[in-house]
This record gives C-alpha cells, sequence and structure tokens, in this order.
C-alpha cells in the first residue's frame, strides 16, 4: 500500500488502526486491471451504509477492505491554500491581468508539485483532513459579471474567452499530461452555474437568465473546461437556476454537462448545498428526497452537513435505488484510483516529489514573475518610473502601505517570505531616500480634520507620495460577516473608492507634493477624481508574497509594467445595473453602452506601441476551417517592455442580438526599443460565430470586423490605446457549430 497510515474509520468506529488489520489481497489492488475493472470490483464488495459514508466531502476508512480515508476538500485558487507553507501566487483576478496562460500552465504545474509532496508530508504523518488530499476545487471560471460581487477576485474576469483560456491552462498545471499513467492532481471548474454573487443571500438565490445569455457568456468557459481541458471535477453551485437548485438542474447538469458536453469525472456540492436544497430553496422536503435529487442529477459528492447520510433511508423508502447510488460511488472511485491513491508509492512518480519543493527558487521567480506581470499601469502623467537619484524624501502611506493580508488575498497558504509595499520601498531606496511611513489610514474610516493636517505635515517638502491603498480582503469576500460603509455580507454597496482615500489624496494635492496611487484591490473601484487629478495609478490587485516587491519594481524602473484590466473599471455607480439581475446588457465592455473610466485590455508601459500592417483575407467562407490574421506590432518608444496583442471581432451588420466587441486571441510579446515582430491569429469558426436566441452557435453570412490593439476598442474616459482594424466578409450559407 502506498503509506503506513493510521486511520479513524468514519461509520461507527473510531481509531480504528488499519496499519494492524492487513487486509487479503483483492482484485481492486491489482495495478494491471483497468480503473474501471478495479472500481466495479471495489464497489461491489461494499455495504450500502459503507457507499453513502463515501459520497462525503470527509470520506471514511473501510479497514476491511484496506480503503484509506480522503478528505476530497482541497484549495489551490493562487497556490496550495490553508495548509501551511507553500508559495503564495497573485491573486486570481491579478493572474488574469498577465494575459499569459503559457506562465499560468507553469504556474500551475509549480502548484501540483507542492500539493503532492504535502500530501505526501502529511500522509506520513497519519493525516487526512481537510486540505490535505489530491482534489483541488480550482479553478473558479465563473464570470465576474459585476465588480460589487465579492468573490470576482477568485476569477479570471469579465470575458468568457479569457476565462476560459486561462482555466485551462490551470486545469492542464495541475492535472498534468493526459496520457501519464496516473494524474498529478484533480482540477475541479465551479461554481456551475450561473453563480456571481449576491453572497448574501446565495443559499436561497435564483437565477434566471435568458437561453442567449446562459450560452454566450454564463456557459463557455466551463465547456472550455470540461470538453477541451478534461477537467476531472465540477462543483454545482448554491444557488437555483431557473427555479431548480443548480446541483439538481434538468437543463445544467443532465441535458448539458452529461449529455451535451459527455462529461464522465464527478461532481461535488458545493459546501451545504444539498442542505440548501430542502432548507432555503425548499423545493424538497427534506435531505433524503433532496440527496436523491441530486444523485439522479449527477452530483456524486455531499460537502456539507452530511444530508447525503439520508440515501440509506432514500433508499429503503424507494426514493432512489443502490444501483443509483452505484453510479456515483464508481465514478468517486475511478478518481482515487487514477490519482494511484490505491497504489504502492514506488509505482506513483508524483508520490514522491520531495518536501524540498515547498517554495523553492523556481516557484518563488514564478511568484515574482507573475507578480510583476499582473501590475496594471492606469494613469502616468511622466510621474514614473521614480528616479532614485532624485528622490530625497519619499512618503508612504495608506491603509495596505504595510498589510500583509492585502497581499495574501484568501483560499492562501503562508509564505516564509514576503515584503508589504512599503518594505519592500524601504529596502530598494536604501542608502538613496529617506523614507517617511505615515500610519493610521484605514481603509473606510474617516481621518479626523486635526490628524489629516498632521499627515501633511509629515509630508511637507516630500520629493514624492506614495499611497498605498484601495481595498482589503478584509472587507470583500466569500460570505463576510462585515457591515461596513460600502461592504455588505463580502459584496460591496457602491464601487466608489472609501471617500477617506480621496480625502488624503486631494490633501496630498493642496499641498502640491507629487503622488503615485498604487491600488490593491480584487475587483474595480469607480476614481474618477483620482483619473483626473492623481498624477500616476497603479493598479496591483492582491499581489501574492512578491506583490510588494512588485509595486517596488514598477514604481523604481526595475520592471517595466505590461499587465492588463480582465475587468472594465467603470466611472460610477449609475454606470451599472442592478446587482441581482444577471441579464448581460448593459454588463461589462461586451455590452456596456457607456464610456469606461478604463476598459478591459487597458494598461500602460513605460514605452509605446505601434500597430500596423494588418492582414486578413477580404471574403471568407461561413464552413471555413480558420482563418488566418496577422499583423505587426512595434516597439516605438525608449525602453524595452512587453505587449499584450489583443484581437477582437464584432458583427456590425447583424440584426441578431451580439456582444459589442469580444475578446478572441491574445499574445503576449516582448520588444527591445525599437523593434518590431509580427504576429498570427488564427480564428476558428466558434471564434467567428454568433449565438441565436436558442443558445445555437452559428457562422452567419455578412461583416465581420477585426481589430488588433492593446486594450478593447470600446469608448472610454482614458486615453484611448492605438488599434488598428479591417473587416471580411462572410459568405455562403449559415453554418452551424455543433458544440
Amino acid at each position: 500500500m502506498k503509506k503506513q497510515w493510521i486511520i479513524a474509520c468514519f461509520i461507527g468506529i473510531q481509531g480504528v488502526n488499519v496499519q494492524a488489520q492487513q487486509p487479503s489481497k483483492y482484485p481492486y489492488q491489482d495495478t494491471k486491471l483497468t480503473v474501471e475493472q478495479r472500481a466495479d470490483d471495489l464497489l461491489q464488495r461494499l455495504t450500502l451504509e459503507e457507499k453513502v459514508a463515501l459520497m462525503q466531502n470527509n470520506s471514511p476508512a473501510i479497514p476491511r477492505l484496506g480503503i484509506k480515508p480522503y478528505e476530497w476538500w482541497n484549495e489551490a485558487l493562487h497556490g496550495v491554500a490553508r495548509a501551511g507553507l507553500a508559495t503564495v501566487f497573485p491573486q486570481t483576478i491579478g493572474m488574469a491581468a498577465s494575459f499569459n496562460d503559457a506562465l499560468l500552465y507553469e504556474v500551475f504545474d509549480a502548484v501540483s508539485d507542492e500539493a503532492r509532496a504535502k500530501n505526501r508530508q502529511f500522509n506520513e504523518k497519519g493525516h487526512y483532513k481537510r486540505y490535505q488530499g489530491l482534489t483541488m476545487w480550482t479553478p473558479n471560471v465563473n464570470i465576474f459579471r459585476d465588480p460589487r460581487w465579492g468573490r470576482g477576485q477568485e476569477t479570471y474576469g469579465e470575458d468568457p474567452y479569457l476565462s476560459g483560456r486561462m482555466g485551462m491552462a490551470v486545469v492542464r498545471g495541475l492535472q498534468g499530461p493526459e496520457d501519464a499513467e496516473y494524474d498529478k492532481l484533480h482540477a475541479c471548474a465551479k461554481h456551475y452555474a450561473v453563480h456571481s454573487g449576491p453572497e448574501k443571500n446565495r443559499h436561497s438565490f435564483n437565477s434566471d437568465v435568458s437561453t442567449y445569455d446562459l450560452w454566450d457568456t454564463y456557459l463557455p468557459a466551463f465547456r472550455t473546461l470540461v470538453v477541451d481541458a478534461k477537467v476531472s471535477g465540477v462543483m454545482c453551485a448554491y444557488n437555483a437556476f431557473q427555479g431548480q437548485p443548480c446541483c439538481g438542474n434538468d437543463l445544467l447538469m443532465q441535458s448539458i454537462l452529461r449529455d451535451k458536453w459527455n462529461f464522465k469525472g464527478y461532481v461535488t456540492s458545493d459546501c451545504g448545498a444539498i442542505d440548501d436544497i430542502f432548507n432555503h430553496h425548499k423545493t424538497h422536503p427534506d435531505a433524503a428526497t433532496a440527496a436523491a435529487d441530486a444523485v439522479f442529477h449527477g452530483t456524486d459528492l455531499d460537502c456539507g452537513q452530511s444530508a447525503y447520510l439520508a440515501l440509506v433511508k432514500a433508499v429503503k423508502d424507494g426514493i432512489i435505488t443502490e444501483k443509483q447510488i452505484d453510479v456515483s460511488v464508481k465514478r468517486l472511485f475511478e478518481i482515487r484510483f487514477r490519482l494511484g491513491l490505491f497504489d504502492p508509492v514506488e509505482e506513483v512518480d508524483y508520490a514522491r516529489i520531495p518536501v524540498s519543493i515547498l517554495e523553492c527558487r523556481k516557484h518563488q521567480d514564478l511568484a515574482k514573475q507573475l507578480a510583476r506581470e499582473s501590475m496594471v499601469l492606469l494613469k502616468n502623467d511622466q510621474l514614473l518610473p521614480l528616479q532614485k537619484n532624485k528622490l530625497k524624501k519619499v512618503v508612504v502611506m495608506g491603509p495596505n502601505a504595510d498589510c500583509r493580508e492585502s497581499l495574501l488575498g484568501n483560499y492562501n497558504g503562508q509564505p516564509s517570505r514576503m515584503l508589504t509595499p512599503l518594505q519592500a520601498i524601504r529596502e530598494r531606496l536604501n542608502g538613496w531616500a529617506e523614507v517617511i511611513y505615515i500610519e493610521g489610514v484605514d481603509h473606510v474610516d474617516a481621518v479626523p480634520e486635526n490628524q489629516l493636517k498632521e499627515y501633511m505635515r509629515q509630508s511637507k517638502e516630500a520629493d514624492v507620495a506614495i499611497f498605498v491603498g484601495g481595498i482589503s480582503p478584509r472587507l470583500e469576500g466569500e460570505e463576510m460577516p462585515v457591515s461596513k460603509d460600502g461592504f455588505d455580507g463580502g459584496d460591496r454597496t457602491t464601487i466608489a473608492l472609501p471617500a477617506v482615500q480621496t480625502q488624503v489624496m486631494k490633501a496630498l494635492a493642496a499641498e502640491h507634493i507629487p503622488t503615485v496611487f498604487v491600488m490593491m484591490t480584487g475587483s474595480a473601484l469607480a476614481i474618477p477624481w483620482e483619473a483626473k487629478n492623481v498624477p500616476a495609478i497603479l493598479n496591483a490587485w492582491y499581489g501574492g508574497q512578491y506583490g510588494g516587491e512588485a509595486i517596488a519594481d514598477v514604481l523604481l524602473g526595475d520592471y517595466n509594467p505590461s499587465g492588463k484590466l480582465p475587468v472594465t473599471f467603470y466611472a460610477q455607480d449609475s454606470d451599472l445595473p442592478d446587482f441581482e439581475s444577471y441579464d448581460m446588457q448593459g454588463r461589462t465592455y461586451r455590452y456596456f453602452n457607456g464610456k469606461a473610466l478604463y476598459p478591459f485590455g487597458y494598461g500602460l508601459s513605460y514605452t509605446d506601441f505601434t500597430y500596423s500592417s494588418l492582414n486578413l483575407p477580404k471574403v471568407c467562407h461561413t464552413t471555413d476551417k480558420e482563418v488566418q490574421v496577422t499583423v505587426t506590432v512595434k516597439n516605438t518608444g525608449r525602453l524595452e517592455g512587453e505587449e499584450v496583442v489583443q484581437l477582437y471581432i464584432s458583427h456590425p451588420d447583424k440584426k441578431i442580438l451580439v456582444p459589442l466587441t469580444a475578446l478572441k486571441g491574445f499574445k503576449r510579446v516582448h520588444l527591445r526599443s525599437g523593434e518590431a515582430q509580427r504576429l498570427t491569429f488564427s480564428l476558428s469558426p466558434e471564434d467567428l460565430s454568433c449565438v441565436d436566441e436558442n443558445g445555437i452557435r452559428k457562422v452567419l453570412p455578412g461583416t465581420v470586423r477585426i481589430q488588433v490593439g492593446g486594450s478593447s476598442p470600446v469608448p472610454t474616459l482614458a486615453t484611448p490605446l492605438k488599434l488598428v482594424e479591417s473587416t471580411l466578409k462572410m459568405i455562403g450559407n449559415t453554418h452551424i457549430i455543433d458544440k
């Protein structure tokens, strides 16, 4: 067996030593058999009660069969979470700002190494608790439809294409090569589906969207992970969809996931979602009927308050058959077999990854690179980069200046090394300038006038003030007991930057102190005053263990910023529809008709890039397999740097509902000063298609506009970034894509 483990049996026995009960050799232990054969053999040896117990996230040991305990619940949102030492990468929304799925694959390959090493470490000590297993409930590919949603920080932003690309890299990095003998880890696409707030009523909320929005916005990323990335798991959401709880939803769970997408992996409920079915949605009278219905719909695992234990009663009452339960239990066993959890450790290479891999230099370097690439420069009136040799006095202030929590985000591990922005700035300016830290500015609470005057007195004659503000994971996140002005239950009631922070920056402006505003946030903030009056604005997200150093790198010119916004930054609350409405009209860059403060895809550099020579066919047939688009991008500035080249399409002559514009390609390119590169994009029929009111994806005849540049081509209050555009004409009949 894999390890010498001491386990406790969940089923009526405490403290049973499996090591002392060596089971006989069963066929399921024969590694020469297929996974399916092994699962079938093991399944037929279990009692009904044992099967049901194994459908809980904290699956017990079955000593008589040599089955060890297993805890399914683990997290790897931006590094191995909640299990001690681990490399902490930028929060997910910051990862998305890199627009670098190749780097994301490397990052999650590193995360999977650390998860395997930690699992080995725990198991050798006889530990099988939460956050110690190999099934990672990551990634979150819900669409960040509204910036007020507190958990939006866990997503890859508001665009389905970007979410799918980044999510696929995460899945492949976690699970390892598809043709390997064993899977490295198992990823899980969550929260399926149409789930993005509010947090306060997520256990009872019913989301209802049009068929068009469902297929155009809410499902594409899930489809990418299930069909293309071959994700092993899916988590069904708390909410109901069209009146049916997601974990027992006919359309989502059966018609789409199992039938249309042919998903063969396991489905887990979100934690407590089965209990929600009868306690909050009240579509079922009790645990037995709710649990049975969830199993009918393919929900194999119950994470929660043991609602699935009622399945024993459901079988005895004739609500469900044991054979139907067997379907789920078999899927769960197949997952465990594919991870090598029943096999000798010497046969599973991944099981021997040493603990020395934890936070190793390679992983730290990846964390630093990703933190740097996540930084988004929103404004720069020639203030940045700061010149060390011209600085004598630097003031650092703001609620996130010396705050570790705002680097770590949520669902995080614990790094051994981390510098706050203040510490990093001090380190870089040691011997160059005096760094004054002004404490006391809270995220939300007002500053007394006499205190503000004292802050300004301390800031006198400063060459620059660096205000590190924004919001915090202590204010926004998952179902939080927070009730402060602008924040409620984990969500926000306004997208405006808390007024106290604007007040402080206005005071700095009145004293004519050049100010850099460093925003740390998990979502978009409305900063209209700052956008007009603060000379430089850097959006730094929750940057992980190297977030503070990445901020210092950018401010002092050691790194040329290259991040791009994965969400729209609106100018004011009135730009947004009602928070509880899931209708996409008026939301995100794809359907917002106003002017964005900073648009999706936006981000400045310390150098300049120009685009030219956009080349594509003038005419294509609707049945063509792909369309080639080429473009030249050139660094016309004085510094080397990286540009995220983005390709968008629109359908200006379509009479059906279509996005105003939509991302369909991106490439990150490094260019020296004066260097140019010719890039090629391949557009598939799916990229060129539209979704009709029935959810059918089609390539339609007519005009397609192609735009390529350094940002989305949408109206903005900021200075628009450069792009080139052309059109192609699609001829032929309507071509239906069978997806």
